[in-house]
């Protein structure tokens, strides 16, 4: 890792220098829609220091000296510089935060200090508590504040920290601000570039009494993302037609005789992918977003404020896999020919006339969020009375999919014994008979069906085959709020006493409907859709891949979705499959909602004596929640009915209180040196969909889970210290150490459990995964920061951060990388500026799936702006994002057993921005 981290740095250094040699940014640059850039990177970083040295509590800032002026791509990507904050790229770029080692789900985001609704786009989401950083526009961010210790006055709900996004005031601009920029985005993955554009307006009158300012932004991004996946393990025995109810005796089935009937009687419980495919995924994400800010003073004493954000958009998206389908839970889709095992894996292993699948999903998805707030506040003599209100709603989610499966059977090897932690081969091994599957769209069909009938007559004796589904799942997420707070200033050690009470309202929803498109016969193959070669730089960079891998076919998604839609595929005596909640019990257990009613009283004093300040309080808060799912009331022989009438619809109800102390101590031990201590008890609540009330089955691959509706909330005792040494202007040295006890830890735990299994008529063993409150967990660990400005205009940023989170037993937390780095040295001098920012965090667990350990392999990633002022009102940017198109490796257990191996492409942006 040492060597990794040198030549890294040797070569962060040496592009830095080409960055300044070549004069491309400028000290008064704002930036665009998406590549965000901290221009005046020395004023902004000595603004972010005064913030953090006068704080009375354990906080980091993150501010911008003019509109758009962030340090990274996105909002979350900022963060990273700050110590303790690791971001998970999954899509190419920062959507989830975590503090100090915490999951992203004890971690809130505000806005404006108060929730902003938000949802997801992906199918496979469920709605939790988590905030999608994607979602906002950087241009309208002013500051934004890392709370690590909290404060009474702040709302509860965080264990690692809280985020505050501030948007920008018209009283704190200039009388008359305009200002745009033109960017133009390139993907090199992609090949595909788009221009975005940013515009604002604000005015405020002579008395600077009053002020209105308005913002719009359009972005645009096309997004390919290259993988290699698998979508589950089983043990080696289900390789060769086991099943859980007869795992073994299969071994004398078929083709795997002498060395590979005794390596897999001797490696029963062996471990080894259910598949291994080739994956494109293609997205086009638009995003317009507007603001609208007014602030009044109409007097000294008053003054109100209103603050308005709409975010229009869209993520449509179309993923197609191509995969060898070597087996599942309940048989073999195969015969099995050979095997190789080592250290419990399966490394290799080779299939006869084996299945292989294409899977295409087109699916339309979209965001639409509006977040309205209003604030007032009086101010006395020595008294000061505020209101705050305000409501918060998005509506998301994937409004169609149109999936469909096309099959081929041929003979096949897959291959995980090359370098360790290669995402694996593939390799057809009779292509005089089969050809490259991989290549050919004709040698896949429709999924037909099969046995003796005719299909074109009727279904008797015929078996329909699933050719997919149609299914939509939107998700809406809403919150209105009321708050009043009263604050009184005294003389004494005690300079302020505040109190408040506030109210939320917080509504979740998920819906989702769908039908599964049965298919007689073959009446169609993947060729009737405009095939094609993927593009040459498929797979480019991947490990060990073969020629016919990076050389696969697709097809033309929305071609194939039409006629899904359409039914195309239908015999005559079909009847067109109309979506509902209640045809397939899968779908009917994805809806459910969740109501909340929060309720919270505090009391903080804020207090000084000498060189030692800080605040103490408490919080309390009640909880109520309602929790709702469909639950089946009519069980058939088949399952549970198919209409409204057979299913109810339940409300498990939740209640509880949580008393919240909290202390903070700041020591200003000399002029340049300070010591703060803090302790406090919080609470996070879980997510929304762990605590929802639904169940799902799966009855191919045996396995399910659902909600917990009676799940308690985390709690912790934190503790945290630091020592700041600001040993020279916009420069400081700090080190920080934490502690959270948690409690009420919540896991997802997988159990056996029997229930009815609609394809086989029976009842069956499946492995079912919920969410628990499965004990207690510890964080623990320090953080270090430096900053500096050297002479000669350049500078340096650089953080380390050890985080050690386990739960009872050892087990991991999800998202804890026990190790991160940041590092971020800058230039700026004159009309000319640049900066490179380097990031490494260690492996991390993100939770079960299908009774897998899942962990994401250590993560680096490399960007780097520079730009250039012609005048002070025009100047121009360049940046590039993901610069090492790093590779994001998702993996089950062990590197050997790989769940999804990424790339999404380095992003090239060039911005012109123009102010008045």
């Amino acid at each position: 890792m040492k060597s990794i981290h040198k030549a890294v740095l040797t070569a962060s250094a040496s592009l830095l220098a080409v960055l300044v040699a070549a004069p491309v940014m400028a000290q008064e640059t704002p930036t665009s829609v998406d590549e965000v850039v901290v221009t005046g990177i020395r004023a902004s970083l000595q603004q972010s220091i005064q913030s953090k040295r006068n704080a009375d509590a354990i906080v980091d800032v993150v501010t911008a000296e003019d509109v758009g002026k962030f340090p990274s791509s996105n909002v979350a990507e900022a963060l990273t510089i700050v110590p303790g904050v690791t971001v998970d790229r999954q899509f190419g770029q920062g959507e989830k935060v975590s503090i100090l080692g915490t999951d992203p789900a004890l971690n809130r985001t505000l806005l404006n200090g108060q929730t902003v609704a938000s949802a997801d786009w992906f199918i496979l989401d469920q709605p939790g508590r988590t905030f999608n950083y994607a979602l906002l526009a950087p241009q309208i961010v002013g500051k934004v504040e890392v709370y690590k210790s909290p404060e009474p006055r702040l709302d509860e709900g965080s264990i690692g920290g809280t985020v505050i996004v501030n948007t920008r005031k018209p009283l704190d601009l200039k009388s008359l601000t305009l200002q745009g920029s033109l960017s133009y985005l390139y993907n090199d993955r992609s090949k595909k570039s788009d221009p975005q554009v940013a515009v604002l307006g604000s005015w405020k009158n002579a008395d600077q009494t009053f002020g209105i300012a308005v913002s719009a932004q359009h972005a645009k991004d096309q997004l390919r993302r290259d993988g290699i996946e698998s979508y589950g393990t089983i043990p080696a025995s289900y390789y060769n037609g086991g099943n859980p109810e007869n795992p073994v005796s299969s071994i004398t089935n078929g083709n795997c005789t002498g060395t590979c009937a005794t390596t897999l009687a001797a490696n029963p419980n062996a471990r080894g992918v259910n598949s291994l495919s080739v994956s494109y995924f293609e997205q086009e994400r638009v995003r317009d977003s507007y603001t609208a800010a007014v602030q009044w003073r109409p007097t000294d004493a008053l003054e109100l404020n209103f603050d308005w954000l709409k975010i229009k958009a869209t993520y449509d998206n179309t993923n197609q896999s191509l995969f060898a389908f070597q087996g599942n839970t309940w048989n073999s889709l195969g015969a099995l020919t050979a095997i190789t095992i080592e250290d419990n894996v399966i490394r290799k292993a080779s299939f006869k006339h084996a299945l292989s699948v294409l899977d295409v999903q087109y699916r339309e998805a979209e965001l639409n969020s509006d977040t309205y707030h209003l604030t007032g506040k009086w101010t006395g003599d020595g008294i000061d009375v505020s209101g705050e209100a305000g409501y918060s709603k998005a509506d998301g989610g994937t409004t169609r999919q149109l999936y469909g499966e096309f099959l081929n059977w041929a003979d096949y090897t897959v291959d995980f014994t090359g370098t360790p932690g290669s995402p694996g081969v593939l390799t057809y091994t009779n292509p005089t008979a089969d050809g490259n599957p991989l290549a050919d769209a004709s040698k896949f069909s429709f999924d037909g069906g099969w046995g003796g009938g005719d299909p074109s007559v009727g279904p008797t004796g015929y078996n329909a085959g699933w050719g997919g589904n149609i299914v939509s799942k939107p998700t809406t997420d809403k919150e209105s709020y009321a708050q009043i707070d009263a604050g009184k200033d005294f003389d004494g050690v005690i300079k302020r006493v505040q109190v408040g009470y506030k109210y939320r309202k917080h509504e979740t929803t998920q819906a989702m409907s769908g039908v599964t498109v049965s298919v007689y016969g073959n009446p169609a193959s993947a060729s009737q859709f405009n095939p094609s070669i993927v593009p040459s730089n498929y797979l480019k960079g991947f490990d060990g891949v073969t020629d016919a891998m990076g050389s696969r076919f697709k097809i033309d998604g929305e071609a194939l979705a039409n006629y899904i839609a359409s039914g195309g595929y239908l015999r005559p005596w079909q009847a067109k499959p109309v979506p509902t909640i209640f045809g397939n019990a899968e779908f009917t257990a994805q809806n459910w909602g969740i109501e909340e009613t929060i309720n919270a009283l505090y009391g903080q004093a804020d207090f000084q004596a000498d060189n030692v300040r800080g605040n103490f309080g408490l919080r309390y808060v009640k909880t109520e929640s309602d929790s709702g799912g469909y639950v089946c009331v009519n069980q058939t022989a088949t399952g549970c009915g198919t209409t409204a009438a057979d299913w109810a619809w339940t409300v498990k109800s939740k209640k509880y209180e949580d008393f919240l102390p909290s202390l903070n101590v700041i020591v200003d031990v000399k002029e340049d040196l300070v010591f703060r201590f803090a302790a406090a008890q919080v609470i996070s609540r879980p997510n929304y969909a762990d605590m929802s009330n639904y169940f799902w089955l799966s009855d191919q691959i045996l396995t399910g889970g659902g909600g917990n509706p009676d799940l308690n909330p985390y709690k912790s005792s934190n503790v945290n210290a630091s020592i700041e040494w600001y040993f020279a202007p916009e420069a400081i040295l700090s080190a920080e150490v934490f502690h959270k006890d948690i409690s009420n830890y919540i896991l997802q735990q997988t159990v056996a459990e029997q229930h009815f299994n609609q394809a086989r008529n029976a009842v069956t063993t499946y492995q079912i995964s919920r969410p628990t409150n499965a004990g207690s967990a510890t964080v623990k660990g320090a953080a270090f920061a430096y900053q500096q400005t050297f002479g000669l205009g350049f500078g340096l940023l650089a953080n380390y951060t050890y985080a050690d989170g386990e739960a009872d037993g050892g087990a991991p937390l999800p998202y804890n990388s026990k190790h991160q780095i940041n590092i971020s040295p800058f230039y700026e001098h004159g009309p000319f500026s640049a900066r490179v920012t380097y990031n490494w965090r260690s492996k991390y667990f993100t939770g079960l799936d299908r009774g897998d350990q899942m962990f994401v392999r250590a993560y680096k990633g490399l960007d780097a702006t520079a730009g250039y002022a012609f005048t002070e009102n025009v100047n121009l940017s360049v940046s590039a994002q993901n610069l090492l198109d790093s590779e994001y490796y998702a993996y089950a257990n062990t590197t050997m057993l790989p769940r999804g191996v990424y790339r999404t492409g380095r992003k090239l942006q060039a911005t012109i921005n123009v102010s008045f």
